[in-house]
């Protein structure tokens, strides 16, 4: 009889299912630390925070009612305001626009790193505190579209994306951004041109984009990991209209804070390049009689 030599290869099959389980385990290990760095710090324990008793605050009905209203609601003005928007002509009169305007690549350059140090720094606070889920909230999400749009060139994506409305410590530095952001890029004029203050379209537009945003996305996110994204579970502890219509009445309130706060927006920074100017030239006149 011939003698069969065994070696160390012929047990790597029978090994083979340790290997598959560690693999596995790790696998899961890796699902579950992502899980941890997305919402593992946020505490159920303070009130808006999140939780059970966060998620449950309204009747399932009800809840299931007003979103469907909602989202209907905004998919039509969604629909209504992109048949009334001609992005070519407007796109066509922004580029002529853009031709008699200088490029300011220094202020351009340094707002981008300003702005991106700040979101850097708050990203940075989300990672360490293991509260990653709430930079889907709108203000992180508004400064990443500023982001871009400092950093692409004047196109008509940037067009379409700066037309939205949408627009202690670091907190308050990256909501001051905010506003830095949009009076810069009005006054490039081109491409990112505000529409005429009898133009609702625009505004309409991205109100209906931001309901459906926070009743599809957020409030869904939001219940299967029990996290209060920007109160769509359960209103905020210093909410007037704390109860169980807190949502029907933000939504009435924010619908009209975005059209007029983006109308007044417009208005001021029209307004403030000849009042600048105006000044500017009062100075020359008086330091030249001064002389």
């Amino acid at each position: 009889m011939f003698r069969h030599e065994v070696g160390v290869l012929s047990f790597l099959p029978s090994c083979s299912y340790l290997f598959q389980y560690e693999k596995r385990n790790m696998s899961r290990y890796n699902i579950y630390s992502l899980l941890d760095w997305m919402y593992g710090g946020v505490d159920p324990r303070f009130e808006g925070n999140g939780g059970p008793e966060c998620a449950a605050f309204l009747p399932p009905r009800q809840r299931a009612c007003e979103s469907l209203v909602f989202v209907l609601l905004s998919v039509a003005e969604v629909i209504i305001s992109a048949r009334n928007i001609n992005v070519s002509k407007a796109h066509r009169e922004a580029v002529r626009d853009t031709k008699r305007h200088k490029e300011d690549s220094l202020g351009k350059n340094l707002l981008l790193a300003a702005l991106c140090i700040t979101f850097g720094v708050e990203v940075g606070f989300k990672f360490a505190t293991k509260t990653v889920i709430y930079l889907l909230n709108p203000c992180h999400v508004v400064t990443m579209i500023q982001i871009f749009l400092l950093a692409c060139p004047p196109c008509k994506t940037a067009m379409v994306v700066f037309s939205f409305p949408l627009r202690k410590g670091i907190y308050y530095i990256q909501h001051s951004m905010l506003y830095l952001v949009p009076i810069y890029l009005f006054r490039k004029g081109g491409v990112y041109k505000p529409e005429p203050l009898g133009d609702m379209w625009w505004a309409l537009l991205s109100t209906g984009i931001l309901f459906i945003y926070h009743f599809v996305f957020l409030q869904g996110l939001g219940m299967v990991t029990e996290v209060n994204l920007n109160n769509m579970l359960c209103p905020a502890v210093s909410d007037p209209f704390y109860g169980p219509w807190y949502r029907v009445w933000a939504a009435v309130h924010q619908t009209a804070l975005t059209l007029v706060h983006g109308k007044a927006l417009t208005i001021i920074c029209q307004q403030a390049k000849p009042a600048l100017c105006h000044l500017l030239q009062s100075a020359r006149l008086r330091s030249k009689k001064g002389e």
